[in-house]
C-alpha cells in the first residue's frame, strides 16, 4: 500500500521541479492547481525577456501568451521549443524536460488564421515507497496539452482569438485510504484581444501594442476517484504590452511589460485544532470548493488578507529587446511574484539570431537568492516564418 504522505510528498516535489506552485513552506500561501505545467513559458525568446510575452513582434510562439498575435505574424510560421529542466543532475532519471511545437496559417488577405500547438512536459522518476523506506515502485510523470485556435482580425489594428485545449495530466498512479490515484483529464479554452499599430510617416515604423488574454478556464481535474478533490486549472488573466522604437534605421529597441493573475480561488484560513493542524471550519476567507465558473469572479476578492493579500497574488515580468537589423537579437527580463504567493523570482537573458524566416533563439533563466526554484534553466526555441510583417 503506498501511503498518503508519500503521493502528497510526490506531487508537491513535482511541482517544486517544475519551479510552480508548492506546499505551504517559507510562509507561503501560493494559489494550488492541477497541470501547473500549463504555466510554464516554453518559448525561448519571451522566456529572454522576463516572460513579458504580450508586446514582443509576432511568431508562432505567440499561441502561448496571446493566441490573436497570429494574424500579425505573415503568411505561415511554425517553432519547436526544448527546455532541458533540472539539466545539471548527474542522474539522467530524474531530469525534467519541456517541448513545444506550434504552427500557423493565415488565408483571406491575412484577415483570419488557424493554429496549433502541443506542450509535453515529463518529470523525473518518481520512487514510491512504504513507512519502512521499502521500494514499492517506479514511475514517470508526465503531463501534456493539445490547442486548436482561431483568429481573426477586427479592423486594421485587433484582432481576436479563440483556442480549445485538451489536457493530460499524468501524475502517478496508486491508491490510499480506499482512493485510487489516477491520470486527469480536461478540457479549456483561451480567448485573447490584441492590437498593434505602427506610427504614421515613419519608415521604421515605431510600433504600439497591448493585448489581454485568459487562458485555461476550463474544467477540473480529477486525481483521484474521489468526485470531491478536483483540482483547478491554472486559469489566468495576462494583460501586457510593448512599445518598439528605432534610433536608426539598423536598431530597435522594445520595451515589454505583462502582469498575470490567477482566477482560482485564494486559500482560506482554518481553524487549528488541538494539536496545531488545520480543521474544515474556515475561520477567514472563502471555501475554495467551487465552481470554475463562479472562481473567475470571486477569485479578485476572496483573499482571508483582504485587498492587500488580492494584490501579491498579482506576477509582474518586465523585459528589453534590442534589434540589430532584425537579424541579432539581445534580450533581458525579470520576473517577479511576491514571495507569499509562490516566490518565483528570476532574471533571465536570451540571444537570437534570424536569417531569411529562420530564426534560433536561446534563453537563461536565474534564480533570485531568495527563490522558491534555485535551479538555472536554458530554453531553446528553433522557428521558420514567411511573409511575416516583422521585417525578415
Amino acid at each position: 500500500m503506498i501511503q498518503k504522505s508519500t503521493i502528497l510528498l510526490c506531487v508537491a516535489g513535482l511541482l517544486s521541479q517544475s519551479g510552480l506552485v508548492t506546499a505551504q513552506t517559507k510562509g507561503i500561501k501560493a494559489l494550488n492547481t492541477g497541470a501547473s505545467f500549463l504555466m510554464v513559458n516554453p518559448d525561448a525568446r519571451s522566456s529572454g525577456t522576463g516572460d513579458a510575452i504580450t508586446g514582443l513582434e509576432a511568431d508562432a510562439n505567440s499561441l502561448f501568451g496571446n493566441a490573436a498575435k497570429i494574424v500579425f505574424a505573415g503568411d505561415w510560421g511554425v517553432s519547436a521549443s526544448y527546455a532541458p529542466w533540472m539539466w545539471d543532475l548527474n542522474n539522467s532519471d530524474q531530469r525534467t524536460n519541456m517541448g513545444y511545437l506550434a504552427a500557423f496559417k493565415n488565408f483571406n488577405n491575412n484577415e483570419e488564421a488557424v493554429g496549433v500547438s502541443m506542450r509535453y512536459f515529463t518529470n523525473g522518476t518518481i520512487i514510491f515507497r512504504d513507512d519502512n523506506g521499502t521500494e514499492l515502485q517506479r514511475y514517470k510523470p508526465r503531463e501534456y496539452a493539445i490547442d486548436a485556435t482561431y483568429a481573426r482580425k477586427l479592423g486594421a489594428r485587433y484582432s481576436l482569438a479563440i483556442t480549445l485545449r485538451y489536457i493530460r495530466s499524468d501524475l502517478g498512479q496508486g491508491s490510499y485510504n480506499g482512493l485510487q490515484q489516477k491520470p486527469a483529464s480536461a478540457m479549456a479554452g483561451d480567448i485573447g484581444l490584441y492590437s498593434q499599430n505602427y506610427a504614421k510617416n515613419d519608415p521604421a515604423g515605431n510600433r504600439y501594442s497591448w493585448g489581454i488574454a485568459f487562458t485555461n478556464i476550463g474544467s477540473k481535474l480529477n486525481y483521484t476517484d474521489d468526485n470531491d478533490r478536483k483540482a483547478f486549472l491554472p486559469a489566468n488573466l495576462r494583460i501586457g504590452g510593448g512599445y518598439s522604437f528605432v534610433n536608426t534605421i539598423e536598431h530597435q529597441f522594445t520595451l515589454l511589460a505583462d502582469i498575470n493573475k490567477l482566477l482560482i480561488p485564494s486559500p482560506p484560513t482554518y481553524q487549528l485544532d488541538a494539536n496545531g493542524q488545520p480543521t474544515s471550519e474556515i475561520l477567514d476567507g472563502k471555501d475554495p470548493n467551487r465552481s470554475m465558473t463562479e472562481s473567475l469572479f470571486t477569485s479578485f476578492w476572496d483573499a482571508p488578507g483582504g485587498f492587500q493579500e488580492e494584490i501579491r497574488e498579482f506576477s509582474a515580468s518586465a523585459g528589453l529587446e534590442y534589434t540589430y537589423q532584425h537579424q541579432l537579437f539581445i534580450r533581458t527580463g525579470y520576473f517577479y511574484e511576491h514571495p507569499q504567493k509562490g516566490y518565483r523570482q528570476h532574471f533571465s537573458a536570451g540571444v537570437g539570431t534570424r536569417i531569411k524566416g529562420f530564426s534560433v533563439d536561446m534563453a537563461y533563466i536565474m534564480p533570485t537568492a531568495n527563490s522558491i526554484y534555485q535551479r538555472r534553466t536554458l530554453k531553446f526555441s528553433v522557428a521558420y516564418h514567411i511573409g511575416a510583417t516583422t521585417g525578415n
